[in-house]
């Protein structure tokens, strides 16, 4: 509850891609499901601020439906089983996620604030955002529509700015919004530094449900009116809540500062000091990272030499550096970006780029994730494939066969309960199992720890699509695969 005593209902905003910290981020694994500033992701950072039973109901997250399983069991890991997951059939910004999100709290509650935040950002004070949410609680509680502005440190160039106005009330600390600023350029935003006058947009919004729909339907009556008939025509889908597909993508894709926050005159603004960054680009990382002797912020394996201002990251291999200064090095399993640090804000030109050459590295990475767990190619070659998967504790994979291709099973650690066609065998670590082309077979992790085993393939087709499910726990969505006839040879679960 807000000291006013309404019930603030926090929202996850999890559409994003992030695509300006490529090659980490990736569409099929984005920047909120990603440890970028210690062990805990963006998202389950973000869940926890609004964990307080005291002051929050029940977490909401709007995400993007392809990574519902992943937010699902990094939710699960820290204990947050109750969210209710609200699946986008496609990202439409943030005005019809707002809609969404505040017609839902409306079934819920009679008269609740819904705290819109980002699920891709970083706060390293909470009690200090904890602060300035109560503030704006109490303005919110009155019918303003609320921001958080961040009292800026720098003239930065990466965020956009809002002039504050006249005090709501002579006594407080919330103030009416003037205007709101593009992205400036340096003389700009130095000129908005010295003013005074001027905060960064959070992108964090505290807002009365009621206020806020009746705002959009009064500026951007299509938006409300789509997502209101996707809200009624949504189904339940496992755990997770499906949005009706058809009347969401009628929805206009606009911003909730563009199509409300510009127009009304309900805005507010909360001017706080809880350390915040949207984490847009990796000078940001570098910035808020731990900096050595020599301005470097060193992530895995790397060796610097003679180096200065460098955010340098390794995952999973060695980065050596000699004679640099100023650069983005970020090594991954299949790409390697090197950047100089002031041009870090286009690093979505290459992704873009990539996109239109029809690379795959534009898109994910050789880390496949499933619902189940996640596996990766190793090695291939002619008629053969080795592939590393790990399967989640309790999960299981699809019950299936193949019909071009052999598979070899040997556990590396964990227990794997194997099913082959009548036979159920129990295979623990160094032991191993075959499986031959035609049989029909599942694998599950009945254990407590992650099961890893290697898998080894040869046949004369090794594609993903050489798959007949007879089973699936996932209700994961189901496209027929047919032959150059028109004949169903295999059922793909995406």
């Amino acid at each position: 509850m807000s000291r006013s005593g309404t019930k603030i209902i926090p929202v996850l905003l999890s559409g994003g891609t992030g695509s300006r910290l490529w090659p980490l981020s990736r569409e099929t694994y984005p920047k909120q499901l990603l440890s970028l500033t210690g062990t805990e992701t963006l998202l389950q950072q973000s869940a926890k601020r609004a964990s307080d039973p005291e002051r929050f109901g029940r977490l909401m997250v709007v995400a993007n439906a392809e990574h519902r399983f992943l937010i699902a069991e990094q939710l699960r890991t820290i204990r947050c089983e109750d969210a209710e997951i609200v699946l986008e059939p496609s990202g439409r910004n943030t005005a019809a996620a707002a809609a969404v999100a505040a017609l839902l709290a409306l079934k819920e509650h009679a008269d609740p604030l819904v705290l819109l935040m980002p699920a891709d950002h970083v706060v390293s004070d909470v009690d200090a955002f904890l602060a300035a949410l109560d503030q704006a609680a109490d303005a919110a509680a009155t019918g303003s529509l609320l921001l958080f502005g961040i009292r800026p440190s720098a003239p930065s160039t990466a965020y956009g700015y809002i002039r504050t106005g006249d005090r709501l009330d002579p006594e407080g600390e919330v103030r009416k919004v003037d205007r709101f600023v593009e992205k400036p350029d340096l003389a700009t935003a130095e000129d908005y530094l010295a003013s005074g006058d001027y905060l960064w947009n959070s992108g964090i919004f505290l807002c009365p449900a009621k206020v806020l729909i009746d705002e959009l339907t009064r500026f951007a009556p299509k938006v409300v009116e789509a997502c209101r008939a996707a809200v009624q025509s949504a189904t339940r889908d496992l755990d997770f809540l499906r949005l009706g597909r058809e009347a969401f993508m009628t929805a206009p894709s606009i911003s909730l500062d563009y199509a409300v926050m510009e127009h009304t005159d309900r805005a507010a603004i909360v001017p706080s000091d809880f350390a915040w960054t949207d984490v847009g680009s990796w000078s940001a990382l570098w910035e808020i990272g731990e900096q050595d002797a020599d301005g470097n912020v060193l992530s895995g394996e790397v060796i610097a030499e003679e180096t200065s201002g460098s955010y340098i990251r390794g995952e999973g291999q060695l980065v050596a550096t000699l004679g640099v200064k100023d650069l983005i090095v970020v090594a991954t399993g299949d790409v390697v970006l090197v950047a100089d640090r002031e041009h870090d804000q286009d690093v979505k030109r290459i992704v873009e780029r990539l996109k239109r050459e029809g690379h795959e590295s534009a898109i994910g990475s050789r880390r496949v994730h499933r619902p189940w767990g996640a596996y990766q190619c190793l090695h291939e070659g002619d008629r053969f494939q080795v592939k590393s998967i790990t399967v989640n504790p309790g999960a299981k994979l699809s019950l299936q066969k193949h019909f071009h291709r052999a598979e070899h099973w040997v556990v590396v650690n964990g227990t794997a309960l194997v099913t082959r066609d009548e036979e159920e065998i129990l295979l623990r670590e160094n032991e191993s199992l075959f499986l031959p082309l035609g049989c029909v077979h599942r694998l599950a992790n009945p254990g407590r720890l992650p099961l890893n085993l290697i898998e080894v393939q040869s046949g004369a087709y090794l594609g993903e699509d050489d798959i007949v499910r007879f089973e699936d726990d996932y209700a994961r969505t189901e496209e027929v695969v047919v032959d150059i006839k028109g004949n169903p040879v295999a059922r793909l679960i995406r």
